[in-house]
């Protein structure tokens, strides 16, 4: 899919056609990612190699996806896995590259929004993110292992 030659500043790759690089263009891939598709595309040019593919993305997307959502609750990256399942699954199922995509666009416009506003607004969003984390921590500790972190400081307080 080479692009006829068209005018444009020079670049230093001589891989592109005439060697230019036409402002509007977008940027060429990176060449790791570009070696990852050709060995995905060589894989899936047999039929057992797309079927094992198929299962290993599979299996690969639902173990990350599924340790994501077991740490959503607790400190850690929960979201941030669930997203790179999404991502793994992104490379075969177009459902996935679909919500991938939907994923984007909503936490872009979270961000946007909230850079747009006062530091007020900033602060505020930043404490109710901590107490529900706190909250958070404190049940999933109090429920699974038994410990209430908030009676013991009370204890800890009324005694010393």
């Amino acid at each position: 899919m080479e692009e006829p030659e068209r005018a444009g500043r020079p670049t230093s790759g001589a891989d592109r056609p005439g060697g230019v690089l036409v402002d509007g263009e977008p940027p060429r891939r990176p060449r790791w990612r570009e070696r990852i598709s050709m060995t995905l595309d060589l894989i899936r040019a047999n039929p057992t190699g797309r079927i094992a593919l198929k299962i290993f993305i599979a299996i690969a997307g639902a173990v990350v996806v599924t340790i994501g959502i077991a740490l959503i609750p607790l400190p850690g990256p929960g979201w941030l896995l669930v997203i790179a399942g999404l991502g793994i699954w992104a490379v075969e199922y177009h459902w996935a590259r679909r919500l991938l995509g939907f994923t984007r666009r909503h936490v872009h416009g979270w961000t946007q929004w909230v850079t747009r506003q006062s530091l007020v607004v900033r602060i505020v969003l930043g404490l109710v993110g901590l107490v529900f984390v706190a909250t958070v921590v404190w049940l999933s500790l109090k429920y699974s292992l038994g410990i209430d972190v908030v009676a013991e400081a009370m204890h800890y307080l009324a005694t010393h």
